[in-house]
């Protein structure tokens, strides 16, 4: 699709646009060879004596974290002040073996991170599938929070503050446990709790049952619209549920400045769960999303490619303003080979929680919405 089709595409109101332009995100690599990571297999670390574990361990860390410096210069050049960290960025560092040697290099991480809050980049992170805080299994719970914890932790080395300012996104995990997501939720440790937001998905828990989650955790929510068409069976984003949601979800967000969406489109049709490789087709209620994080194939190329189709012109706002710089306890709650090779950092990004479910495929409704969808956003 070439650049007139894709505009043409676009909703005729979005010539309209808002004083501050959304900043469109990056998702933790790019197309390119630019932004990559190292991973390293459980498999293969085991298969090592201790000694080498822990010295393969050490050279991957370096070279992450040289890599993550490397993201950070990508977005500074490019304009981009939101970035997805991968969850792999320091693989293992949930075990008492990652997390010593992790801290060697205490220093190191913070100056990357002392970069990252003069530039007025935002970092947020998206945990891993295996983060199911609804679990039926006590051990699978105990284990998400091992993992959570992992992940605040490396914000805390970093020094992004206990806030949704460095977001850590997961999503409701097991359907129907709303009320023992709450729980667990409200007696998550302080690192944890004050970073965490949960998205709706596809499946198990639709935008507005996690809308209700949220306000009752006291946690923000993280609108995905193309999610929300797949678990209504929509076929528009102009389907006045969207702007309906966007708007109740910003009110979970303590600084709703701070508040943060996904945009995707499906590869094959308009309802398709898997990623298209460009954004071609928006919600025009996105135009009031302070951040955006953009979920297609192609990476920059998609954003590049959405800063020029879509009217605002992005990245000339002022740089956001940071946090405030506080200590840590003191900051407030709240193409085919290129294809082959994103496929699984994707998947581990974006996979729905604990078992994977069944595509189903969009199609139209009489109805705009449900009695609870209506019940939750009008805060009953």
């Amino acid at each position: 699709m070439d650049l007139m089709q894709m505009s043409d595409s676009l909703p005729n109101n979005y010539a309209e646009s808002t004083s501050t332009p959304p900043e469109l995100g990056l998702v933790c690599i790019t197309t390119s060879d630019k932004v990559r990571y190292r991973a390293l297999t459980r498999k293969r670390l085991l298969q090592l004596p201790t000694a080498e574990q822990e010295q393969v361990l050490r050279q991957l860390y370096t070279d992450n974290l040289q890599r993550l410096n490397a993201a950070i210069d990508f977005c500074k050049e490019n304009n981009i002040r939101l970035y997805r960290i991968p969850s792999g960025l320091f693989p293992f560092a949930d075990t008492e073996q990652g997390e010593t040697i992790l801290d060697e290099f205490k220093e190191q991480i913070k100056a990357t991170g002392d970069r990252v809050r003069l530039s007025g980049i935002r970092l947020v992170v998206h945990p891993d599938q295996f983060v199911v805080l609804s679990s039926d299994t006590p051990s699978v719970i105990e284990n998400s929070i091992k993992i959570l914890q992992m992940h605040a932790r490396n914000m805390d080395l970093l020094g992004m503050p206990r806030s949704p300012w460095a977001m850590m996104e997961i999503h409701g995990g097991k359907g129907d446990r709303a009320e023992r997501l709450i729980n667990v939720i409200r007696d998550l440790p302080d690192e944890i709790r004050s970073r965490l937001a949960l998205e709706n998905d596809e499946y198990a828990y639709s935008a507005a049952e996690i809308l209700a989650v949220c306000r009752e955790a006291g946690v923000p929510m993280v609108f995905d619209a193309h999610h929300h068409i797949i678990h209504e069976k929509l076929d528009t984003y102009e389907d006045a549920s969207i702007a309906e949601i966007l708007a109740a979800a910003r009110t979970t967000w303590a600084v709703p400045e701070w508040q943060l969406v996904h945009i995707s489109n499906g590869r094959e049709e308009f309802g398709d769960p898997h990623h298209s490789d460009f954004i071609t087709v928006m919600p025009s209620s996105y135009r009031d999303a302070p951040w955006i994080e953009v979920e297609a194939k192609l990476k920059e190329d998609a954003i590049a490619k959405l800063r020029e189709i879509w009217p605002p012109v992005f990245g000339t706002a002022p740089a956001p303003k940071p946090p405030e710089d506080k200590p840590i306890d003191e900051t407030p709650h709240k193409t085919k080979q290129k294809k082959r090779s994103l496929k699984k950092v994707e998947q581990s990004e974006d996979q729905p929680q604990e078992t994977k479910q069944k595509k189903q495929p969009a199609k139209k409704v009489a109805k705009n919405n449900s009695e609870v969808l209506s019940a939750n956003l009008s805060g009953e």
